[in-house]
């Protein structure tokens, strides 16, 4: 077999151990999905008929407001998605795995490759449920194109990559798994700082600048627009040009810092 054949067959069977272990202890992964869950159904819910009003000039109702809500959410629910990725990636180094797995005759990027492809799968799955979540309580995309669609689960893919090699540099620098989950926090966060919930433009004017120059802002717009066919201006670029940045920053830092020789 040659290199690529090897490598890429070391790369399955890494993704194969990172499913199986999700399929066999879904704990983790339920209780990171419960949170854009319930944050979804408390705001359109609770606070939907006030926040509602707030849109268009006063004259929405709650369908509106979920409109609005939703794909701000399912970005959500791949941030909380992948802090079960450092999670996961810091308990194999804690634990010893990785250790034996420098000593087998596998490809060494091929750990990295199975928890980041594992990861991808997991948060475009958990996308969907909540996804479906949303058009149970009424969320509609009767405006959007086949290929608004297709651009739409483009985007998912990508930010999620973007997050998730992220995560696993967080991962591995953690020293045990609740410092991974405490360092992956900003994944979680940093949608409650962004035009998720509320426009941006309606925020104090010294918040602003928080809210609009971080990646989940122009990311949810472009999402926004390709779900429900309206404009999305240069946000569709800037969510490009942010997930390929932290693609490959994360990418980086995750096998530079994978490749280092343990003390």
């Amino acid at each position: 077999m040659s290199t690529l054949s090897l490598a890429a067959r070391d790369c399955t069977t890494m993704l194969r151990r990172n499913l199986l272990h999700a399929r066999r202890y879904p704990s983790l992964t339920l209780n990171l999905l419960l949170t854009p869950v319930m944050l979804l159904l408390l705001f359109v819910y609770i606070f939907g008929g006030v926040m509602s009003a707030g849109l268009g000039g006063g004259g929405g109702d709650r369908s509106d407001y979920i409109a609005y809500i939703v794909p701000g959410i399912l970005l959500m629910t791949i941030g909380s998605t992948v802090v079960g990725t450092a999670v996961s990636v810091s308990t194999d180094m804690t634990e010893g795995i990785i250790a034996r797995f420098r000593t087998m005759a596998i490809h060494r990027g091929s750990v990295l490759v199975g928890h980041v492809v594992g990861s991808v799968l997991q948060a475009v799955m958990s996308v969907v449920l909540v996804g479906a979540v949303g058009v149970a309580i009424g969320f509609r995309s009767t405006d959007a194109t086949l290929l608004e669609w297709l651009a739409a689960f483009a985007l998912l893919v990508l930010f999620a990559t973007a997050l998730t090699w992220i995560a696993v540099g967080m991962g591995l620098i953690s020293p045990n798994a609740e410092a991974a989950s405490n360092n992956a926090m900003p994944m979680i966060l940093l949608p409650l700082l962004s035009s998720a919930f509320i426009p941006v433009d309606t925020m104090p004017a010294w918040f602003r600048p928080i809210a609009e120059y971080q990646p989940f802002t122009p990311a949810i717009e472009t999402l926004r627009g390709l779900l429900l066919g309206t404009e999305i201006g240069n946000n569709g670029w800037l969510t490009i040009a942010w997930s390929l940045a932290l693609a490959a920053l994360g990418y980086r830092w995750s096998t530079s810092t994978f490749n280092r020789d343990p003390k």
